[in-house]
């Protein structure tokens, strides 16, 4: 069963990275309008501030339909409000394809981001060192950790584009709209294989691989996670604070 562990890891760490995400949005957001009670203004500060990360989401789709000979259309990296209540920083539209190739394109934004967010956190900022001291249960091994990497050149600034990158590197749903066909068919694939007795060759070649993979996954979520988590928090009490200070909340 230890080449589960790390999918059970990424099942245990998507669900809060999403959800940090979304709050550090909402945070960042309500303390921006709090600040200067313009919702033009407000969302504008907030596209300028994830910018690096939306020009990267944005960037891989078009890369990535360019590759696989998609035709693309408009392509904006304006902020517009959608239906009153919703903020898009960016788009690029793109032809109807393929389910696979669909699928690959929507998925673009998530591999150059992971792969930004692996090379950021673990080569820049050493913050692997963190999360194997944390799972080992050493505090002081952890604080250690932290240090050295707060220590890092430059940490304020791959530290920024970390969150930036990070907090815009998930599909929207439209981005995901092909995923489940493809699953499916990868689903049946491999249920046809452990049905003519495939089993013993998958576990003892694709197995490996794939759990590897999933590692790469993981530290990619773990680091997105931490980083939102220490943002959010400070965030969180500011809103709190000019909330109190101007007699104003955001709903």
């Amino acid at each position: 069963m230890l080449h589960l562990s790390p999918l059970l890891w990424l099942l245990l760490l998507l669900g809060p990275f999403l959800f940090l995400q979304r709050r550090l949005h909402y945070e960042v957001q309500a303390v921006l309008l709090l600040l200067t009670r313009r919702e033009d203004i407000s969302a504008a500060l907030f596209a300028l501030l994830f910018f690096p990360g939306v020009l990267l989401h944005e960037g891989s789709h078009y890369l990535m339909a360019k590759l696989l000979r998609v035709p693309t259309g408009a392509f904006s990296l304006i902020p517009q409000s959608l239906d009153g209540n919703r903020l898009r920083l960016g788009f690029v539209e793109t032809a109807p394809a393929d389910v696979l190739r669909d699928a690959l394109i929507g998925m673009a934004p998530l591999l150059t981001g992971g792969a930004f967010v692996a090379y950021a956190g673990v080569t820049r900022l050493g913050l692997l060192a963190v999360w194997d001291a944390l799972a080992r249960g050493n505090w002081a091994a952890t604080l250690g950790a932290l240090a050295a990497s707060y220590a890092s050149p430059d940490f304020w600034l791959w530290f920024y584009l970390l969150l930036t990158v990070s907090s815009t590197m998930f599909p929207s749903p439209s981005d995901r709209r092909a995923w489940l066909p493809v699953a499916g068919t990868l689903a049946l694939i491999v249920a046809l294989a452990l049905l003519f007795g495939a089993g013993p060759w998958m576990s003892a070649n694709l197995l490996p691989w794939l759990n590897r993979a999933l590692q790469g996954v993981v530290i990619v979520f773990a680091i997105s996670a931490a980083i939102h988590l220490a943002v959010w928090l400070p965030t969180w009490g500011l809103r709190l604070l000019l909330s109190r200070i101007t007699g104003y909340d955001v709903v």
